[in-house]
């Protein structure tokens, strides 16, 4: 099984010369908490990831309305994409590993073509998506979710 039947298709993104009020719209009108962020020339190649936590931030560190900021000043450029056929518990193992909840999913020139989430990984392990094989998903999603939520190095104890 790939990860093309769990994966959502309809996916908005935002580009890295669009202000983070336009992206923070984006994620209220289609209650998103993060959007892959593409070039868009002619095909919407993946090149960031942006969070509703990364425009809080910018704009408290930054001290500027969102208007005036960029999406590129608060995008994530360390991203980790998936292929369309890769299989559901090597996408939960690599979201485990980089601890993000949500991977872009690309076809083979590298052009977003949907996005997976742990909520879309639980659902399809529970027989709630339409999936040829659900058994071929990991029903422990749980430990992936512990994986990601396990507290990172903080900046400060980083610097010590």
């Amino acid at each position: 099984m790939t990860i093309e039947p769990i994966m959502s298709r309809h996916v908005r993104y935002c580009r890295p010369d669009h202000t983070l009020d336009y992206a923070a719209s984006q994620m209220w009108d289609h209650d998103c908490g993060s959007l892959p962020v593409c070039v868009d020339d002619g095909e919407a190649r993946v090149i960031g990831m942006l969070t509703d936590r990364d425009i809080c931030m910018a704009a408290l560190f930054q001290g500027r309305p969102l208007r005036e900021l960029k999406v590129a000043d608060a995008m994530s450029r360390d991203i980790r994409v998936c292929d369309v056929d890769d299989r559901p518990e090597d996408v939960e193992q690599l979201m485990r590993e980089s601890k993000v909840r949500r991977v872009p999913v690309t076809d083979d020139s590298g052009s977003l073509v949907g996005i997976v989430s742990l909520a879309d990984l639980a659902r399809a392990a529970h027989g709630r998506v339409a999936a040829p094989r659900p058994e071929a998903v990991s029903a422990d999603v749980g430990h992936t979710l512990a994986a990601i939520c396990e507290p990172g190095q903080s900046q400060s104890e980083a610097a010590v």
